[in-house]
């Protein structure tokens, strides 16, 4: 909840309602870009769901990229964080494991928007959206290259073949990892992608 500075007016900064809750304004938005993707968030679509009015969102949080920028942010953070956590798994299998299971739960969630908010924002980014499709871009790569650092490190230690591609491998999961959300999007439920998961899973290389 905003706090008052010391000299400062009443109610903050002008254009900011009083009582306004950035975080809950940010989670808000992360909930709407998450379902319709950065193209199809409209700012009335957003300033709607926050509560606030396009001023207060542009004195609050700046422009529109930059909303989006921070509510990425919130979801790498939050539905997301299965992923740092599936990288600590001890065999290179758990962590694939633990990556498609957070994959399939956060994109089934009833309460939650269906699929993944890095791949519904990224389908449809015009050139208007450069920057933002730039973002998502290295968004995805970074997941990728702690995924190929993790399974390197498999390979070092014995846990993974010596002839496996970590990169390759890498590759594969975030593909399949993808592909589990843009299918969770369409309605697909969980028990099916699951058991698409442990599927693809049968064939994992094993040391």
């Amino acid at each position: 909840m905003e706090t008052k500075q010391s000299g400062a007016k009443q109610g903050g900064p002008i254009g900011r309602p009083r009582g306004f809750d950035a975080d809950e304004a940010l989670e808000r938005a992360m909930l709407v870009f998450w379902e319709h993707g950065y193209e199809g968030a409209s700012l009335a679509h957003l300033t709607n769901a926050m509560g606030i009015s396009t001023t207060s969102m542009y004195a609050a949080f700046g422009n529109k990229e930059a909303l989006f920028r921070k509510a990425l942010e919130r979801y790498t953070e939050g539905p997301s964080a299965y992923l740092p956590r599936a990288l600590e798994e001890p065999t290179a299998l758990g962590v694939a494991t633990a990556i498609l299971a957070g994959t399939i739960r956060t994109t089934t969630r009833p309460a939650q928007p269906n699929g993944c908010l890095g791949v519904q924002s990224a389908l449809t980014v015009s050139d208007a959206g450069k920057e933002v499709r730039d973002l998502l871009v290295a968004w995805r790569d970074n997941g990728y290259s702690l995924i190929r650092e993790r399974f390197q490190r498999a390979v070092d230690d014995g846990d993974l073949p010596p002839e496996t591609d970590p990169g390759l491998l890498a590759r594969y999961l975030t593909a399949l990892g993808y592909g589990i959300a843009v299918q969770a999007a369409s309605g697909v439920g969980r028990d099916e992608l699951q058991e698409m998961a442990d599927a693809a899973l049968r064939n994992w290389p094993l040391s």
